[in-house]
């Protein structure tokens, strides 16, 4: 017997913690307030239009995008030795990639401060050994470090669940046809991997363009991404309008790149890529 009614928390908790405050933010982003009045109006997303704004959005997008290659170059390979090795390490080394994961995520970003500060371990050990002292925080790089660091998982998981599952038959009927281990790679296992990959980068790339507790640590006060534009918006200048619409538009770029990504995927599934 179905019984519809048992859904009916989850609809209502839907409703309330995520259409409602859609809904707000909808409603500031078309407003301002005038006299004390609510006006609808375009100003907002017609500021988000302004070089500055427009400048603070292609950063973001460009880090996230890089710390998402860098995640998908690093985390690749390592999916593949996990889903080679035998179920008594492959076990040991999931746990180890997870394990700082359960660590809070601040607490996480403030370790790398403690390393890339120009007192810190790097800087310290450089020079015992006599070596120049690297500036390392506040930059770009430390900004893209610490997003690969606290996200690569993400990227790892996704693509080790399915490389996991590839039937071994597939790469070894490749192999007694003649491929070589990097024809088998192209051809067969990472055609296969494709939904693993789309999954890993929509989930690295999702939460690295709006982070701004990394940026805010690891690139200083002054270092603006999109997602401490829209935190400065509602914490300090209250300025709720302007930041609902540049939240609505950090949505709408989310919204293009998982469809682009979703797109993707149905075209390069069973191999169509190559």
């Amino acid at each position: 017997m179905k019984k519809t009614w048992v859904s009916y928390p989850y609809i209502l908790w839907m409703i309330i913690f995520t259409i409602v405050p859609l809904l707000l933010v909808l409603y500031y982003s078309f407003t301002k307030t005038v006299d004390g009045t609510p006006v609808l109006t375009m100003d907002n997303f017609i500021r988000v239009l302004e070089p500055t704004y427009l400048k603070v959005l292609w950063r973001s997008v460009v880090l996230a995008l890089v710390s998402t290659v860098v995640c998908f170059i690093v985390g690749y390979p390592v999916a593949m030795i996990l889903a080679g090795k035998d179920m008594s390490n492959k076990s040991i080394l999931v746990l180890l990639l997870v394990v700082p994961m359960w660590m809070n995520f601040l607490l996480r970003t403030y370790a790398w401060m403690t390393l890339l500060d120009r007192k810190g371990v790097i800087n310290s050990v450089l020079g015992a050994l006599g070596l120049p002292q690297v500036h390392l925080l506040y930059t770009d790089f430390a900004v893209i470090l610490g997003m690969v660091y606290n996200f690569l998982p993400f990227m790892v998981l996704p693509i080790y669940s399915v490389l996991r599952k590839i039937d071994r038959s597939l790469i070894e009927a490749a192999e007694d046809l003649g491929s070589d281990r990097i024809t088998v790679f192209r051809k067969v296992i990472f055609p296969l991997s494709i939904p693993g990959v789309v999954s890993g980068v929509t989930m690295v790339f999702m939460p690295a363009v709006t982070t701004f507790i990394i940026s805010k640590l690891l690139g200083g006060s002054q270092y603006m991404l999109i997602g401490n534009l829209i935190e400065d918006q509602f914490m300090r200048v209250y300025d709720w309008n302007f930041g609902s619409a540049v939240s609505i538009i950090m949505m709408l770029l989310i919204l293009l790149s998982m469809g682009i990504m979703t797109k993707y995927d149905k075209e390069g599934a069973g191999g169509g890529l190559f």
